[in-house]
């Protein structure tokens, strides 16, 4: 229904927070059972909420964009994210005071991820303490910094940033530069059983293996060692698209009938990763300056099916799988966000750990323009990440996670965020 004044139907017309605008819907529904006097002060409330929502954000992108890491260095941002002139930085993880910083905001997503992580803590079987670079962490830190996350989305930023210390990773260069890369779960096309088209074999991992497991060549090429095994799970119609899952370490199989059953990553044959995109750019397979990601090598593959097999076993590494139910999980057996779950070496950021990031905004050149401040949760590790300067953001499923993720190859920053020292 709409109000029968016009000066509230153009405010009905406007831009409100979600909260605001249900707020407004409640209005309507009982606008005919309400006097003016009342609806007017009950809009007059809701336009208060809606400015000091409005005023609070503005101060807080204010005080993000004060607070930046560009500021930190007193320089601009390169295009690859690297901030220039960066002073070098002690130790693996280099004590900041959290005051320093602007909070960015939490929404309902993080906010189930965060609930996630506390089961995480609880049920992961890891070491309950470690020392990293000389700074020590215990298992009972990182569950306190997740309740003290929880209990601030009810708060005020000094609260929480008088409970908790930013611990600033070295980083790649030892300068808190920090490569950020992203994954995500691909969906691909499978059957039961073999056919002319679906003939591509996805395996589970050998039980009872004596000696070495064999190599992917081994495994994909003229010997086909582990077939007759009983280790097919299904049967696809590309074994790119079975590279990529494994690249990815999960993914979901998609059968004609359109049922869908996901494919955890269930350990690799412990030979050495070797990237094809190496490969094919060493041996100037491709045109010069060409952007390698999944999507072009894919294509070019595709459209060069004599070149396919001896590309792909360039890589000796292979990934086994094993069924299992629900939606994508991370090393640390808990659902992952989107956008805010990470892969990472958890030698130098235990999993369970909830960390402040200035992730790396780029343009659509791939030049990046910025950093955004958000809270990421340590739940996953990654074949490919290695060291304190690296992690992998997850992206999401499907086909517009793939090209969001496909585009993270920039340089941002991260701090492990810890409740301070009782003194």
């Amino acid at each position: 229904m709409r109000f029968a004044n016009p000066k509230v139907a153009k405010i009905n017309n406007s831009t409100f927070t979600p909260e605001v605008e249900l707020f407004f819907s409640k209005i309507r529904s009982n606008f005919n059972t309400m006097t003016r006097p009342a609806v007017l002060l009950l809009i007059l409330l809701a336009l208060f909420v809606q400015n000091c929502d409005s005023l609070s954000k503005s101060r807080m992108e204010k005080q993000v964009n004060e607070n930046s890491p560009e500021k930190d260095a007193s320089s601009v941002v390169m295009r690859n994210g690297k901030i220039k002139g960066a002073q070098a930085l002690p130790n693996v993880l280099t004590h900041r005071e959290l005051d320093t910083f602007g909070l960015p905001f939490m929404d309902e997503k993080l906010v189930a991820g965060l609930q996630h992580q506390l089961r995480l803590l609880r049920t992961y079987r890891q070491s309950s303490n470690w020392n990293i670079g000389g700074q020590r962490i215990t298992k009972s830190q990182l569950e306190n910094t997740v309740r003290m996350l929880l209990e601030w989305q009810y708060t005020f930023p000094t609260d929480l940033q008088n409970q908790l210390d930013a611990y600033q990773l070295r980083g790649e260069d030892g300068r808190g530069n920090v490569y950020f890369t992203g994954y995500f779960t691909p969906v691909i096309n499978a059957k039961d059983a073999p056919d002319e088209k679906f003939k591509y074999p996805i395996y589970g991992r050998p039980e009872n293996w004596v000696g070495p497991l064999p190599s992917r060549k081994e495994i994909e090429g003229k010997k086909q060692i582990l077939n007759n095994r009983n280790l097919e799970i299904a049967f696809a119609d590309n074994p790119v698209d079975i590279y990529f899952m494994q690249v990815q370490g999960s993914g979901f199989i998609k059968f004609p009938n359109k049922k869908t059953t996901y494919l955890a990553f269930d350990g690799t044959n412990r030979h050495p990763y070797r990237s094809i995109s190496k490969y094919i750019t060493r041996n100037k397979m491709m045109p010069p300056k060409s952007d390698l990601t999944m999507e072009t090598i894919k294509n070019f593959l595709d459209e060069n099916l004599h070149l396919r097999d001896s590309v792909l076993q360039q890589n000796p590494s292979y990934t086994f799988f094993r069924k299992k139910g629900g939606r994508p999980l991370g090393a640390g057996n808990v659902q992952l966000t989107e956008d805010y779950s990470i892969a990472v070496d958890k030698r130098y950021i235990p999993l369970g750990s909830v960390l402040l990031a200035a992730i790396p905004e780029f343009d659509k050149n791939g030049n990046c323009i910025g950093h955004q401040y958000r809270f990421l949760m340590a739940q996953d590790v990654g074949g490919q990440i290695g060291g304190p300067g690296h992690i992998d953001l997850y992206c999401g499923v499907g086909k517009e996670a793939q090209i969001k993720a496909s585009r993270f190859h920039h340089y941002g920053r991260l701090w492990i965020l810890l409740p301070k020292e009782q003194t």
